[in-house]
C-alpha cells in the first residue's frame, strides 16, 4: 500500500510539472470575494463595469451602492462596497497593503481627492453616455465560426458559448454600443472586451489575440473590435457572453439562427 501510494504521488507530480500553462475556464469563474467580504479594493487597469462582471453583479447596483455617478470613474486604491451598504472610499489602502488595517470611509469628496491624488492614482477615462432610446436589437454572431459549446446555467455552468476560430479572423461587435472595458486582468477570459450596449444590456468577447478598440470608443454593430486568440486558454477560440442587468443569460436567444 505505501508504496502504490508513493508511485501514485511521484505520477501526480510529474503531470503537474509538465502540463505547461495552467488556465481558469470561464465555466469555472465564480465570485472572486468570500460571502463575508463586503469591500474590494480597485486595482490600476479595473473599471466599474469590469469589476460588477467579475461579481456577477449589476454595474447599476454597484454604482449605486457607491454613490457613484456616470461616467462611472473610479480610482485605483479606491475601496468599493460590494454588500450594498457603506460608502466607497480611497483612504486606509496603505494601511491595509501594509498591516490589514480598515481604511473609514471619506465623508467628504475633498478628502477621497486629496487620497487619490497622494497615491498618484489616475481615474479611469471618461465614458460617454448612450441615447437613452437605444435598445440592443438584431443582434449578430461576433464571430464566423461553429458553436463549440454553449450556454449551460447548471452543473458545469459556462456563461456563455464558445465560437470557433482560427488565429487572428475577425470578432464583430454583436451589437452597437460604448467599450467600457479592454485588457486582460480578468481571470479566465484572456484579452476581453466588453461592451455596454444600454442600461440593461453588456456584452462580452475573450481569449483574444489582440484589441481593436480603446475604452470609451463607440462601436457599432458588426464592426470589427478584435482578433481571435487563445489568451486565458488552451485553443483559439471566442468566449462570447451577453448579460442582462448583471446576469449572465443565454446568448443564443438573442442571436440569429445561423
Amino acid at each position: 500500500m505505501i508504496l502504490r501510494g508513493l508511485l501514485f504521488i511521484t505520477f501526480m507530480l510529474l503531470t503537474a510539472c509538465g502540463s505547461g500553462r495552467n488556465y481558469a475556464p470561464v465555466e469555472e469563474l465564480e465570485n472572486g470575494v468570500s460571502v463575508d467580504e463586503k469591500s474590494y479594493v480597485v486595482s490600476r487597469g479595473e473599471t466599474l463595469f469590469s469589476i460588477a462582471w467579475s461579481r456577477n453583479i449589476d454595474f447599476k447596483q454597484l454604482a449605486s451602492t457607491n454613490r457613484i455617478n456616470p461616467p462611472y470613474t473610479i480610482y485605483p486604491g479606491q475601496v468599493l462596497q460590494l454588500d450594498g451598504r457603506g460608502k466607497s472610499s480611497a483612504a486606509g489602502v496603505k494601511n491595509a497593503a501594509a498591516g490589514g488595517a480598515k481604511g473609514s470611509p471619506a465623508k467628504r469628496k475633498s478628502s477621497t481627492e486629496k487620497t487619490a491624488s497622494a497615491t498618484t492614482a489616475k481615474p479611469r477615462s471618461s465614458m460617454p453616455a448612450l441615447d437613452k432610446n437605444q435598445y440592443p436589437y438584431r443582434w449578430q454572431w461576433p464571430a464566423k465560426g461553429k458553436l463549440l459549446r454553449g450556454y449551460s446555467a447548471r452543473g458545469a455552468v459556462h456563461k456563455g458559448i464558445d465560437l470557433q476560430g482560427k488565429l487572428g479572423e475577425p470578432v464583430y461587435a454583436a451589437n452597437s454600443g460604448i467599450v467600457v472595458y479592454a485588457g486582460g486582468g480578468l481571470k479566465g477570459y484572456g484579452n476581453l472586451l466588453i461592451v455596454k450596449h444600454n442600461a440593461y444590456y453588456l456584452s462580452a468577447y475573450g481569449h483574444n489575440s489582440e484589441l481593436l478598440v480603446k475604452e470609451g470608443q463607440k462601436v457599432k454593430s458588426g464592426q470589427q473590435i478584435a482578433k481571435i486568440g487563445d489568451t486565458g486558454t488552451n485553443e483559439v477560440k471566442l468566449h462570447f457572453e451577453i448579460r442582462r442587468d448583471g446576469k449572465p443569460i443565454d446568448p443564443l436567444k438573442l442571436l440569429p439562427r445561423k
